[in-house]
């Protein structure tokens, strides 16, 4: 997915997105383990898309929280 998309997302829609990362980590790791998987680079873009939503989804809740303090 591209990160211009990422960005567009709210919260919410991220942590949909981080649910179905880790899952695809899973099963990807799970076929490493057992030499199921022919294309190693798969497991690696996945676990880096994963670091992008956690990345983007940290940002987006410190951003509401500091305008949550601002307001205050």
């Amino acid at each position: 997915m591209e990160l211009d998309e990422l960005r567009q997302m709210t919260p919410a829609d991220l942590r949909v997105k981080e649910r179905e990362a880790r899952e695809e980590i899973f099963r990807l790791r799970l076929k490493l383990r057992t030499n199921q998987l022919d294309n190693h680079a798969g497991y690696r873009r996945a676990r880096r898309e994963l670091a992008r939503i956690l990345t983007l989804l940290s940002a987006k809740t410190r951003g509401e929280a500091l305008k949550e303090k601002k307001a205050s």
